[in-house]
């Protein structure tokens, strides 16, 4: 049986080394996927991309220079080669790639719940997860979901728990400054609005 295991993280960069990790503990690319906040522009199709800051364009680097969502999902470069730009309803731009970003720009053009909520609770997430791990991102988080199988699940959430976000306070932290739900009529947060919130935690 196959399980959807999903984390938020507060930086990209947090994020993309435990995507790495799960492909070196042969989680296929095709399983897992990544949706990380650009409000502050980091990525762009036009522009180099360099978060390892080594000088060399990270897309060039994985061999899917200018890819989209539709070469992760085939590519053989791994995951992270395969960034593409969506929008999505209430979060704003988002770089992703796999099929959790196909699903949701699917669910993003025809559905009310938002992308990220449709896609996650159509793969066994949780409403309440969903909605958090969707605010997560709106407030500038990056999200990793992976399909595995039930029997590696422990494992595989021992890899994604190292530098993971606690949902469950930062949902508790959030509810008491007011936030009740994700909603993706909500006015994405700008940049200096996410650069705030990441000073909070």
């Amino acid at each position: 049986m196959t399980v959807t295991i999903s984390r938020l993280y507060n930086s990209y960069s947090e994020a993309a080394k435990a995507v790495s990790e799960l492909e070196a503990a042969g989680v296929p690319h095709s399983d897992i996927s990544i949706v990380a906040n650009n409000s502050d522009d980091w990525y762009s199709n036009n522009g180099k991309v360099d978060k390892d800051r080594d000088g060399v364009d990270d897309r060039a680097e994985g061999a899917g220079k200018g890819a989209g969502v539709g070469a992760a999902l085939g590519g053989t470069a791994g995951l992270l080669a395969g960034l593409g730009l969506l929008a999505i309803p209430g979060i704003g731009p988002v770089v992703a790639a796999g099929w959790l970003a196909a699903t949701a720009a699917g669910a993003a053009a025809g559905a009310a719940t938002g992308g990220v909520i449709g896609a996650l609770t159509e793969a066994g997430v949780s409403r309440e997860d969903a909605e958090t791990y969707s605010e997560g991102v709106r407030r500038g988080g990056t999200l990793v979901s992976a399909r595995v199988p039930d029997s590696n699940r422990a494992q595989l959430e021992a890899i994604l728990n190292r530098s993971a976000v606690d949902v469950q306070s930062r949902r508790t932290a959030w509810q008491k400054s007011g936030w009740k739900s994700f909603d993706p009529a909500a006015k994405p947060y700008t940049a200096d609005e996410v650069r705030k919130e990441r000073t909070l935690y």
